[in-house]
């Protein structure tokens, strides 16, 4: 499968302080890669780069993003902008507090979607609609039609998916995006992530501390320390057989999350 995401010998710093050291990886179309450590290790620091949200303090001081044959670092901010949200999409730690609480979450969502394309308000229900019902909602309409503070924590963070999903980006980045839920809910929304990758072909870079989530989801994994990549391959090999220390005792410290 063609690349469609590749990072090169990536360095990040934040005020002169190095909080990701000499990363490399690759993700292809349709392709699920974990990152995996503990907190600190600067796994959401690499994801934020790729959109330019490391703030005014970070900056990739080192090495490549590249997406599509453009080196993402290098892009003016406009031209940045214009690619988060229809190309590079993201799912944060806590959907839910980036809705505001006074307007509906039909009108949040219309709200992102025409700050990148031009999109009629009916074409925009049909296509919010097609998309909350292929990841579970029975009644998108009332979803839509739902103030934030009505709807639950899962129900929120499947929000989160479907309003990343609206203008069906090539590359979905989630932030530790099962982390605040409990394990119920957490089962259910990897199995919607997962059948996001199936039903648009979308490429996930999927972070997070836990390690049954990414058995569950990763075609191939990475796992950090301190900033540095410690293990990287195929899931199968680095969960099955690690090869470092550091995957032998996150492996046998985090509860897992079985695929069904």
């Amino acid at each position: 499968m063609a690349e469609i995401l590749k990072y090169e010998h990536v360095d990040i710093t934040y005020n002169g302080f190095k909080a990701v050291k000499d990363v490399s990886f690759t993700v292809s179309k349709g392709e699920i890669l974990g990152i995996v450590g503990e907190s600190g290790s600067g796994k959401s620091t690499l994801i934020k780069a790729a959109m330019g949200l490391l703030g005014p303090a970070g900056l990739v001081t080192r090495g490549d993003i590249w997406y599509k044959g453009k080196n993402l670092p290098d892009l003016p901010e406009n031209e940045l902008r214009r690619l988060n949200g229809p190309e590079l999409g993201m799912i944060f730690q806590s959907a839910g507090s980036s809705f505001c609480p006074i307007r509906t979450v039909g009108a949040q969502l219309y709200e992102s979607v025409t700050e990148h394309i031009a999109m009629p308000r009916e074409r925009f229900t049909a296509r919010a609609l097609d998309i909350l019902e292929k990841i579970g909602f029975e009644n998108g309409q009332r979803v839509l039609d739902s103030y934030p503070f009505e709807l639950s924590g899962g129900m929120q963070q499947r929000v989160g998916i479907a309003a990343a999903m609206l203008l069906n980006p090539s590359v979905l980045l989630a932030d530790e995006p099962t982390s605040a839920l409990d394990v119920s809910v957490q089962k259910q929304v990897v199995e919607e992530m997962l059948l996001v990758r199936e039903s648009f072909g979308t490429a996930i870079v999927l972070v997070t501390h836990n390690i049954g989530v990414i058995g569950a989801m990763a075609d191939k994994v990475l796992v950090m320390k301190n900033g540095e990549t410690v293990e990287y391959g195929e899931a199968k090999q680095v969960l099955n057989h690690p090869q470092e220390e550091y995957t032998r005792t996150l492996m046998s410290a985090v509860p897992k999350l079985r695929r069904a």
